[in-house]
């Protein structure tokens, strides 16, 4: 008895290693309020299980010096206030990827997709807390946290085995702490060392380029009817 109706059943996959070369910018209580406004030269690792031409597996690994300058903030307050932070951020991630059209690995065919990531990350970083006199944060202890990242992404393939993709990626942290506005630990019911909104999570962003290289079986989209 012969279907009307098809799908695709995947009968392998293929696997996909990469850098991420760009740029990073925080938003918090201190410099720039901007989402997008690289600072600092960032470095990434990014592994991909494509287990469709749809979705994949994704796992990464970012760094970067975040950093802000109360100088550089469009927020008159701010720059008289004139703080400055660096917090040094070594994320790792995992989720997964969609893809918004057919991306297919292994066609001689040059293919375009926008593409958005989503997942978990857990990063290190300095606990920070504020030096009033010198007005730059300095550290006092190491931390481990969560954040939320969602990413934006174009990609190409430049041959069978190349790809080339531009994203940006925003972290909603679960910590008020990367920019020395609320200490915590040993500091935490000292209020006289916090400031700006203690309401709010910090948020950092990653933005550039990925170059990744596929490997592995070629994948078997196949058309049962």
């Amino acid at each position: 008895m012969i279907l009307n109706s098809s799908y695709y059943s995947v009968h392998s996959q293929m696997h996909e290693f990469g850098t991420f070369l760009g740029g990073s910018n925080f938003i918090g209580d201190i410099g720039s309020s901007s989402y997008i406004k690289p600072n600092s030269f960032s470095f990434g690792l990014i592994y991909k299980w494509n287990l469709t031409t749809r979705y994949s597996l994704r796992v990464s690994y970012f760094n970067s010096n975040i950093k802000g300058d109360d100088f550089k903030s469009q927020n008159l307050n701010r720059s008289l206030r004139a703080y400055k932070f660096s917090n040094k951020i070594n994320e790792f991630s995992s989720g997964i990827e969609f893809n918004f059209f057919d991306f297919n690995l292994h066609d001689e065919q040059i293919y375009f997709t926008p593409y958005i990531f989503t997942g978990i990350n857990y990063f290190s970083y300095s606990l920070k807390k504020m030096n009033f006199t010198t007005l730059i944060s300095e550290e006092y202890d190491k931390e481990l946290n969560f954040a939320l990242p969602i990413v934006f992404g174009l990609k190409s393939n430049l041959s069978t085995n190349l790809i080339f993709a531009v994203e940006i990626g925003f972290r909603y942290s679960f910590t008020d702490n990367i920019d020395a506005s609320n200490p915590i630990k040993e500091y935490s019911q000292n209020n006289n060392l916090k400031f700006g909104n203690i309401r709010n999570k910090d948020w950092y962003t990653f933005s550039g380029i990925t170059i990744s290289y596929t490997f592995g079986r070629i994948p078997c989209y196949c058309k049962e009817k």
